[in-house]
């Protein structure tokens, strides 16, 4: 695959500006953490501020007794008019890297623009804490939002679940955990570019190879460091990679978006077919010429526009449609 000559043009020249070592490079994930943290700050530095949003640290109770509180962030309008809907957001970073400040423009971003409350969790990363500590930190956040609606003017009735890349693949798993626990309703999945099969076996995980993107070595990576073993064994669980699942029937609906060119297209397509056939309502994009997190690196883009205003026009629908 010629990657670079199948790129979207705008999404090319922001491919062609990223040196080779962005971060993405897990040999050594302690130095990948450094890179992408510096590299998220300069891509966020000079953008302005997002006013009229408010955002304040809680602490959930642990998944056990024996493990730390877990961080969520709560972000809200000024003087919401009353309890409004809630999205739950799991940051991505391949299940090793990453924190909840960098999606925190996001987070007001979608507040203004959706009309709700979004709770970000600062979950436990691998390969410290290997699953299942960081989708049991998701769900300990999620259950703590659902307990606590009143007092954070959340209507518990309207809760959705989101992230991106690794934390669209937390999302996923955190969805099939929620339906089968049955504790807490959640009426929609907003997976972005979900990271949710760790047997690296389609033809796209082969083909993009690209050192500046998320590609397959970097996959292998984050998936070992995420089960502690090698990908691919028979054994995984569902939760870890929700691709495993063989039962994705009674799941909330769901929002899959992904590039023709990210190294995940070949498993979200699959995955939106399969809740398809299982009846879960489902819609999915997916945008010719893009790459793993092109909306991240090249906002200003068509592309990217457009799958923001998919987005957002999909997260309003699932929260403020009266009609279910």
């Amino acid at each position: 695959m010629n990657f670079l000559e199948r790129l979207d043009p705008e999404l090319k020249a922001a491919v062609n500006s990223l040196p080779p070592d962005r971060g993405l490079d897990l040999t050594n994930i302690t130095a990948a953490r450094a890179r992408m943290k510096k590299l998220v700050m300069q891509l966020l530095s000079g953008l302005p501020p997002v006013e009229g949003v408010i955002s304040q640290d809680y602490f959930a109770p642990p998944p056990s007794p024996s493990e730390p509180n877990v961080r969520v962030r709560i972000y809200k309008p000024h003087d919401p008019p009353n309890a409004l809907p809630a999205l739950f957001w799991i940051h991505g970073g391949g299940y090793v890297m990453g924190d909840i400040e960098q999606d925190d423009r996001l987070m007001k971003q979608l507040v203004k623009r959706i009309g709700c409350v979004a709770a970000s969790v600062d979950y436990r990363v691998a390969p410290e804490h290997p699953f299942p500590a960081p989708v049991e930190d998701c769900y300990a956040g999620l259950k703590w939002l659902f307990d606590n609606a009143d007092q954070l003017g959340v209507d518990k009735s309207r809760i959705a679940i989101g992230g991106a890349s690794a934390g669209g693949g937390l999302a996923a798993g955190l969805a099939l955990l929620v339906r089968d626990r049955k504790e807490v309703p959640v009426i929609f999945q907003l997976l972005i570019y979900p990271m949710i099969d760790d047997r690296n076996q389609t033809p796209a995980s082969y083909a993009i190879t690209d050192p500046r993107v998320w590609n397959r070595e970097s996959n292998r990576l984050g998936w070992k460091a995420y089960l502690g073993r090698e990908g691919g064994a028979p054994d995984v669980s569902p939760y870890a990679a929700a691709a495993r699942a063989t039962d994705l029937t009674n799941l909330p609906p769901a929002f899959i978006s992904v590039g023709t060119l990210d190294l995940f297209v070949d498993e979200n397509i699959e995955y939106a077919q399969r809740l398809i056939q299982a009846e879960v309502p489902t819609e999915l994009h997916v945008y010719p010429g893009a790459f793993h997190g092109f909306d991240l690196f090249a906002p200003a883009a068509q592309v990217s526009k457009q799958f923001k205003a998919d987005r957002d026009n999909a997260l309003k629908r699932a929260l403020h449609d009266t009609i279910r």
